[in-house]
């Protein structure tokens, strides 16, 4: 009895939606609204320990969901939405949510980190993902974009925020598979370099550049952003790579970008922030992004300014996150076989959970992903305004 109060604790706040509950000994309990069927229906076939849902409740489900010690039926983003839409929901509870994970981001343990999800394979990655093999958000012009057109959308909103002229030079800090940097050289005419810790990405970068012939034009180095020593460039890119520095590196960070700017230049830095403030998620950490820290806006914008470095302009793309998600979800189930073929089970529903959260954390709002144009003081040369 003792444990289905704790449960009853859990869930009696987190719905809004009617979400029927079948516990382990075959009892039924509904929560939230009274009147009609059922939106979701939460099976479980054993009990999860009350004191792994007292330390933590979305790593003690999340477990249990990828073991399928327990199974969800109805649309799995939309219950996750509906959770985080409770003030008092599981995941915003400190009653269900007291152990957070701690990490460090030395060079060793950064690389081991970036390792175990981007190293997965190039193979698994092109399952799913668009043929310019772009993880991050993308930037959908129209809703009806194809995922492919929406990531170059992306790479040509990002470029030309830069205010790019032929003949100049650019450097794209955590340069995923080269999208962003090939574009640049051979649509802008620019000398772009990229870096990564993926031996993955760095291979597949190093073999488009000799198989299409641009080796003067494009580089690609494996290294730490840290490493990086005074080299101006006329422009800096980073996108979605803050996430993995962690709270503690973040003024390193963005001193690497100002070192490495040029008097005139201009960065854009895109990545997962937090306007509530900054956040990690127990769960993803442990089993997605080890070292994962989402920063707040304010925290980010004090490291830039406490570097010298000037905001100019700030772009949410949140909705086009959620967006980009989807399709994301929607490619993965359609290859279900192959990633099961490739891996098991619990890692296919451990990333169709890890996308389907995603996807209704940026459709809360906990969680949103901005684009920061910077440039040193007295810039005056670039235009007045956007366009």
């Amino acid at each position: 009895m003792l444990d289905k109060e704790v449960y009853n604790q859990l869930f009696k706040p987190s719905f809004s939606k009617k979400t029927q509950v079948t516990f382990w000994d075959g009892s039924v309990k509904e929560y939230g609204e009274t009147s009609g069927d059922p939106a979701f229906k939460i099976i479980f076939h054993e009990k999860i320990p009350v004191k792994e849902l007292m330390n933590n409740a979305s790593l003690a489900l999340g477990e249990a969901y990828m073991e399928k010690r327990l199974e969800i039926e109805g649309d799995l983003q939309e219950l996750i939405y509906d959770v985080y839409n409770q003030a008092e929901g599981f995941f915003h509870n400190k009653n269900f949510k007291k152990w957070l994970p701690k990490e460090k981001h030395t060079k060793k343990q950064s690389q081991s980190d970036i390792h175990s999800h981007y190293d997965l394979g190039n193979d698994f990655y092109e399952l799913w993902l668009d043929p310019t093999l772009t993880y991050s958000c993308a930037y959908f012009a129209t809703p009806e974009d194809t995922l492919e057109q929406a990531q170059i959308n992306k790479v040509h909103h990002i470029l030309d925020k830069l205010f790019i002229q032929p003949g100049e030079t650019l450097l794209d800090i955590g340069c995923g598979w080269g999208t962003l940097i090939l574009i640049a050289a051979k649509e802008y005419g620019v000398k772009a370099s990229g870096i990564t810790l993926s031996e993955e990405q760095y291979h597949h970068i190093q073999a488009i550049i000799e198989k299409e012939h641009l080796e003067d034009q494009v580089s690609v180095r494996l290294m730490d952003y840290r490493d990086l020593k005074g080299e101006a460039y006329d422009h800096i890119t980073s996108v979605g790579m803050f996430e993995h520095v962690g709270s503690e590196n973040l003024q390193e960070y963005f001193n690497v970008i100002e070192k490495n700017l040029t008097a005139k230049g201009t960065a854009l830095i895109h990545g997962i922030s937090r306007q509530q403030g900054g956040a990690k998620n127990a769960w993803i950490n442990k089993y997605i992004f080890p070292g994962g820290y989402v920063p707040g806006v304010t925290e980010l914008v004090s490291h830039m300014t406490e570097n010298h470095l000037q905001l100019l302009d700030l772009e949410s793309l949140r909705r086009d996150y959620q967006l980009t998600l989807e399709h994301w979800t929607k490619n993965f189930q359609g290859v279900k076989d192959q990633v099961l073929a490739q891996k098991d089970e619990t890692f296919y529903r451990m990333w169709d959970l890890y996308l389907q959260a995603c996807a209704a954390s940026f459709q809360a709002s906990n969680i949103d992903v901005i684009q920061y144009l910077l440039v040193h003081p007295n810039n005056n040369e670039i235009p007045m305004h956007r366009k």
